[in-house]
């Protein structure tokens, strides 16, 4: 019987370990298929039927596809609405997500509800009314419409980080209450040291977001020296588009740092979502 029950946890195992290696080659796939692209030829990617390997590795494609646009550009512009995105979230949500776990006020939990409730309203919707809104501002092919909303605090970041705050004693708080502290400093020097994974969490979804992000630059941003890297690469697309071998580089190349950062912080990731007490 025992040596029956072992068989069957070892055939449940393999079994279990077969499908999270055809799933994590499924998923790997399209970025594989990236990087066999780009190291061929273009003549090799245009050759019919299809040639899965290419007879010499072209590591130049890289250089060719770096230089052949602005990146150090788009990347400086980049990296400038992510530290403005990664203050004003960070900032933003924590102090909206304590106020709503930590202080005691009237309707407090209605308006929660009413905050969870913005999240029902798909971005389409307000696509529009936010560009008319912004283009009477004056703030069109300016960088504000891009930074501004990140210190409004987001619904879905402040749900996360008040279910973390949820989770730390409030005999902390209250034991500095009758030290004098104030709630400024309580949420300084207390609250913020202990959740850490919450808060690492919302800044990489937070960078991944503006890395990403492309809906943004097209409505706004007019200006060629104003392009983020994500728009900057549609341009070298339009200019580029038979081929291909440069167009997977250059996305490989973009897409780098998001896939380095979310799979070095994926730790904080599993963390902050079981602390939080979300369940998938």
């Amino acid at each position: 019987m025992r040596s029956r029950a072992k068989r069957k946890r070892v055939i449940s195992k393999a079994f279990l370990y077969l499908i999270l290696v055809l799933g994590a080659m499924i998923f790997l796939f399209p970025i594989c298929w990236m990087l066999i692209t780009a190291l061929k030829t273009r003549a090799e990617v245009m050759t019919y039927p299809m040639q899965w390997l290419p007879e010499v590795l072209q590591w130049g494609n890289f250089a060719r596809a770096i230089t052949a646009f602005p990146i150090l550009l788009y990347l400086r512009n980049t990296l400038f609405l992510v530290v403005f995105n990664l203050v004003g979230t960070v900032l933003s949500c924590t102090l909206v997500a304590y106020a709503f776990s930590r202080l005691r006020w009237p309707g407090r939990d209605v308006w929660f509800m009413v905050l969870l409730g913005t999240m029902m309203m798909p971005g389409v919707c307000t696509m529009i009314p936010s560009f008319i809104m912004y283009r009477n501002f004056g703030w069109i092919d300016t960088y504000l419409p891009l930074i501004v909303p990140s210190f409004t605090a987001s619904a879905g970041n402040v749900f996360l980080i008040r279910q973390f705050f949820r989770t730390i004693p409030n005999e902390l708080s209250e034991s500095a209450k009758i030290d004098g502290a104030s709630h400024l400093r309580i949420y300084s020097q207390i609250i913020m040291p202990l959740c850490s994974p919450v808060v690492v969490m919302v800044a990489v979804g937070t960078f991944m977001w503006t890395w990403n992000d492309f809906q943004g630059p097209l409505l706004y941003l007019n200006d060629n020296n104003l392009y983020t890297i994500t728009y900057g690469l549609r341009t070298f697309q339009t200019q580029n588009s038979t081929d291909w071998s440069l167009l997977m580089a250059a996305a490989l190349v973009i897409s780098a740092p998001t896939i380095i950062l979310f799979l070095s912080c994926q730790k904080y990731f599993i963390e902050g979502i079981v602390m939080s007490g979300l369940k998938g």
